[in-house]
């Protein structure tokens, strides 16, 4: 062979050889890249090429699918959209998909490991989708969609013995089947949801913390009988009313001035949402025990997965007096979600032991076998049992005797704590209102119940915990436990 030849016979293999390397490379390392890369149209093809596996409410399927005339052969669609898309979130053929739709992906689609079988793996053949079973109780979950009709808001409900979200309900709500597959009719359906000025699709049992208000004072009243300032309830407490906050000249009032907040108990004190008496006990305490007792509950925690994750609530550090007593009362810069004062009261309501909110019972395969199922979880212990007792003899005189009477349910025990948060500058905008509770019936069942609202068209005299907020309250103990 002469000299040129042999030259273009190397080069020619050279090239041969780098093709062969770039295809192993593409094939192997950068595979699972391109597979995952939403811009690869295949993605969305293999996703939609047959019916989904569902998300399941009460054992039954709140999703289901259809057929298409398109290259995606089936689109994502939804039962009672509105009720539950706080809980199932969507699946978009072009938006994408959030919440369960998005974290159990892979199962519902059949692309999960879990579900291959030796057929499966030998032809490369995708298996059919599996099931989400949640937590959420069909009638618990009405309940506070309908009790919150006409109101921007949110509640949930759990189970205190095992941490099973019962409810979860975010007002206003969407219906994700709108935009669920890939004509004009979906993209406009999209433009309207993410341009309407109440944010439908944000999650506010989930992700948005606001001020707690007096619901708050919970978390400070267990702080004070845990570090042993106050021996009881009823032990008369060292507050002044009206009280000047540390190193100012700034007065806090009660918001009733006829109130008996003067050296009241913690009983009384709850029982009138008296902002004086935890405004100094905070200040008494000191803020690391207030906040290390609000972490035990489950604030200044940005992993809390019920599996869709939660904004994190927070009780702030850097504070000094005159703040602290303000964050006593739930106002300075405490935020918290709907779900985390849900927690709260499941402490509370538990005897002190804190499980861990999931939202999911048991991943089923195509076949309806059970693939991973959650067992209950410890989240910790956040306060004696004594303490817990405590509180909810204080928070039953409080729905008994004192500002959250519209939570009453015949036939059940049932204590509560109402708040009413600052907004605003000055206090200017139109407060939140909360109530949060706990309810049994005798034969060792209980709920616990966290609801606020957000409602910018009451008028400000008309928002109160108890007035917007314990009716939503009420109306899902009592479907739990009715």
């Amino acid at each position: 062979m002469n000299k040129p030849l042999r030259r273009v016979s190397v080069f020619c293999l050279v090239l041969v050889l780098a093709l062969m390397g770039w295809v192993t490379w593409i094939q192997v390392a950068k595979a699972s890249a391109y597979q995952d890369d939403p811009h690869n149209p295949r993605v969305a093809i293999g996703k939609y090429g047959a019916p989904l596996g569902n998300i399941l409410v009460g054992g039954e399927p709140v999703t289901g699918s259809a057929a298409t005339s398109s290259t995606l052969k089936y689109k994502r669609t939804y039962k009672d959209g509105p009720l539950y898309a706080p809980v199932t979130g969507f699946s978009s053929q072009i938006f994408g998909s959030n919440q369960l739709e998005s974290l159990y992906g892979d199962l519902l689609d059949g692309s999960d490991s879990r579900l291959r079988t030796p057929a499966d793996a030998l032809t490369r053949t995708r298996a059919k989708g599996g099931d989400v079973a949640t937590t959420i109780d069909p009638k618990v979950q009405k309940a506070g969609y309908e009790a919150l009709a006409g109101k921007k808001g949110a509640a949930v409900a759990l189970d205190p013995a095992t941490g099973r979200v019962l409810g979860l309900v975010s007002t206003p709500s969407y219906d994700p089947g709108k935009f669920a597959g890939s004509s004009a009719a979906d993209q406009k359906a999209w433009q309207k949801l993410t341009g309407d000025p109440d944010h439908p699709e944000v999650n506010r049992a989930l992700r948005q913390p606001l001020p707690p208000g007096s619901t708050f004072k919970l978390v400070v009243a267990a702080a004070a009988l845990e570090n042993g300032l106050y021996s009881s309830v009823d032990e008369p407490t060292d507050s002044p009313d009206p009280y000047t906050l540390p190193h100012t000249r700034t007065t806090l009032k009660n918001e009733n001035a006829a109130a008996p907040c003067k050296n009241a108990t913690l009983r009384t004190a709850l029982q009138y949402s008296c902002n004086t008496v935890f405004a100094k006990m905070a200040v008494d305490l000191g803020k690391d025990k207030v906040r290390a007792q609000a972490e035990k509950f489950g604030f200044n925690n940005d992993r809390v997965d019920i599996p869709v994750r939660a904004a994190k609530s927070v009780y702030p550090s850097d504070m000094d007096q005159a703040q602290t007593a303000l964050s006593g009362i739930g106002q300075f810069d405490d935020q918290a979600t709907p779900l985390q004062m849900a927690m709260v009261a499941s402490a509370i309501a538990g005897g002190g032991e804190l499980k861990a909110p999931q939202l999911v019972d048991k991943l089923t395969d195509g076949g309806g076998n059970t693939v991973q199922e959650n067992s209950p979880r410890r989240y910790g212990k956040a306060m004696s049992a004594r303490t817990a007792e405590q509180l909810r003899s204080a928070m039953r005189t409080v729905v008994e005797q004192g500002t959250g009477a519209n939570a009453k349910i015949d036939g059940l025990t049932v204590g509560g704590k109402t708040g009413t948060a600052q907004h605003g500058v000055d206090n200017s905008g139109t407060p939140y209102a909360w109530f949060v509770s706990y309810a049994e019936d005798g034969a060792g069942h209980r709920v616990a119940v966290a609801v606020m609202v957000e409602d910018s068209d009451a008028a400000r005299g008309e928002v109160s915990g108890n007035g917007l907020a314990a009716p939503v309250a009420r109306a899902m103990m009592k479907a739990a436990l009715g």
